[in-house]
């Protein structure tokens, strides 16, 4: 017999992690993930000091298993090398033995320094989905150059809470520009004007924080009162947001344009 009432009363144990895996990779997602911290925030790692880096308490969903860590820890970073770069990851290391017994750690994976541009250390290959007996989920980069640790990088997604699927929040109203957050969509609004040049550009005030950023530049044609001039309003890939005249004659007449795209 091959089906199960999983949560359904069997007399019997028989609810295993595959089963809740499973159902938890379905619902969310079949990658890993990091969720919300209590406050509303998403964690990050940070630098204690040169040779270690800190995890703050962190809610990890990884390819279907939850997992925790319930106290910050550090990780140790061995010393760079003087005159050449190194990128090392902050990982969480799952592993299940032979009796399919599963654990978690966090675990770095050091990187070969160079002279050159460092590169990320190669995840060795492995899926819990396919029950490998070690998988590594890379959280958070670490680039070294010569001796000095930089600034850790967030790698792993940020998943955010299904109540922020329905939110919507005006972000930014100013100057002309008008920045709304409804569920997965930002939408961005300009109704003003600008100088008269060719190429005048007027950028907002307002950058967009990280998690709001397009994937890539998104932009929209803006329709200018008099009709004579090609005007672009603009969010760029860094979360920059502008409006600009693209070359012709210039206008400093009202104008108005949109542009909508969906965040991961």
């Amino acid at each position: 017999m091959t089906t199960t009432l999983i949560t359904g009363k069997g007399g019997t144990p028989h609810i295993t992690s595959g089963d809740m895996g499973a159902m938890q990779a379905g619902v969310i997602g079949n990658g890993s993930y990091l969720l919300q911290g209590a406050d509303g925030e998403f964690p990050a790692v940070t630098m204690q000091d040169a040779n270690h880096a800190l995890i703050p308490v962190l809610n990890l969903v990884v390819e279907g298993r939850y997992a925790r860590v319930t106290e910050a820890e550090t990780a140790t970073i061995e010393s760079g090398v003087s005159g050449r770069n190194r990128n090392d990851l902050v990982c969480l290391k799952y592993t299940r033995n032979g009796q399919n017994i599963e654990t978690a750690a966090i675990a770095v994976l050091k990187g070969t320094p160079n002279t050159g541009t460092a590169a990320d250390p190669t995840v060795p290959s492995g899926s819990i989905h396919s029950a490998s007996g070690t998988v590594w989920i890379p959280i958070a980069r670490i680039p070294i150059s010569g001796i000095t640790p930089g600034t850790p990088v967030m790698l792993i997604k940020q998943l955010p809470p299904m109540s922020k699927l329905w939110d919507s929040v005006t972000l930014y109203d100013g100057e002309g520009f008008t920045v709304i957050k409804t569920g997965t969509l930002i939408f961005v609004k300009f109704r003003g004007t600008i100088g008269a040049g060719s190429w005048d550009v007027k950028q907002c005030k307002y950058v967009l924080p990280r998690e709001y950023w397009p994937p890539v530049e998104v932009n929209g044609m803006c329709c200018v009162s008099n009709g004579q001039t090609a005007r672009m309003l603009i969010v760029q890939a860094n979360g920059v947001i502008r409006i600009a005249n693209f070359g012709s004659t210039g206008s400093s007449q009202q104008c108005a344009g949109t542009v909508t795209y969906p965040i991961r």
